[in-house]
């Protein structure tokens, strides 16, 4: 379940739309109030507990705008931060830092709460074998950084989109007219196109568990809004001939009890749609 998106063209392309979004024919208020030849520094300042997270991204973001500015970084991505603390300091021409600055904080504040979701997730499955994934519930155009701030703080990516593998969820397989009928097909798409893809199918009841096991050659298996009782059935019948993923809007108070019916995966969109922004600042100085 792992996908090299982070590559440096795919973190130049978002940042060059980004910029464009923002920026277009020129940041007309730092051109037109800011000295062109003015040079200054800014801060950023932590103002709530977090997981920091986008600080590699900031760099980027900043060299990108100017490859003159210069970062001294204090905290970096992962780290465990509190309220007062300064990530990094940023050096050079004004304008730029201006141009920069509100990209910069959109993607720290959006990636440094998923990153402290995504933590508080993992220390509530210490001492287990469960490890929590992300979903594709995530902001358009903008999955990639929600995606690292995941593995930043410390969970698993699933999927990145609908192209690195197949999941046959429950509207697949109804419009396929089954279980066996969606997996079938999906094995036959394979052989066809020629594609070495996972094949994972979401179950809601111990029959379709039954079922997918009967047709075989998948490697995942959905518990899908289970009860504790049924999931644990589920895993004791699987027993470990597939991975098993539990899902269907867990919350972390959830976590330790579906832990310990034995899955392999407990997948959240809480970690990325429901995270709350924390409030970051970029401090002139």
């Amino acid at each position: 379940m792992k996908y090299d998106y982070l590559t440096s063209e795919s973190i130049n392309q978002f940042i060059d739309r980004a910029l464009q979004e923002d920026v277009g024919e020129g940041d007309h208020s730092s051109l037109s109030a800011v000295p062109a030849h003015a040079v200054r520094k800014a801060r950023l300042l932590v103002k709530e507990d977090c997981v920091l997270a986008g600080v590699t991204l900031a760099e980027r973001i900043f060299k990108r705008v100017n490859p003159e500015l210069q970062l001294n970084i204090a905290i970096s991505d992962g780290t465990e931060v509190k309220k007062g603390e300064v990530a990094f300091v940023v050096a050079g021409k004004a304008q730029s830092i201006l141009t920069a600055e509100r990209l910069v904080l959109n993607c720290m504040q959006r990636m440094s709460a998923i990153a402290t979701q995504t933590r508080k997730a993992v220390n509530a499955l210490a001492g287990t074998k469960t490890k929590v994934l992300d979903t594709r519930k995530t902001t358009p155009n903008f999955r990639l950084m929600e995606k690292w701030a995941v593995k930043i703080g410390g969970g698993e990516n699933h999927r990145f989109g609908l192209f690195d593998m197949i999941m046959l969820k429950d509207n697949h397989i109804d419009y396929a007219g089954g279980v066996s009928n969606a997996i079938k097909a999906a094995i036959a798409y394979k052989e066809k196109i020629g594609k070495d893809l996972r094949i994972e199918v979401e179950t809601r009841n111990l029959e379709e568990v039954r079922e997918a096991m009967q047709v075989g050659r998948i490697e995942v298996i959905m518990l899908d809004n289970m009860s504790l009782e049924m999931m644990k059935e589920a895993v004791k019948l699987i027993d470990g001939k597939y991975l098993t993923e539990a899902s269907g809007g867990l919350q972390l108070a959830d976590l330790p009890a579906v832990a310990a019916c034995g899955v392999d995966f407990i997948s959240m969109g809480a970690l990325t749609h429901s995270a709350k922004a924390v409030d970051l600042s970029l401090k002139a100085f």
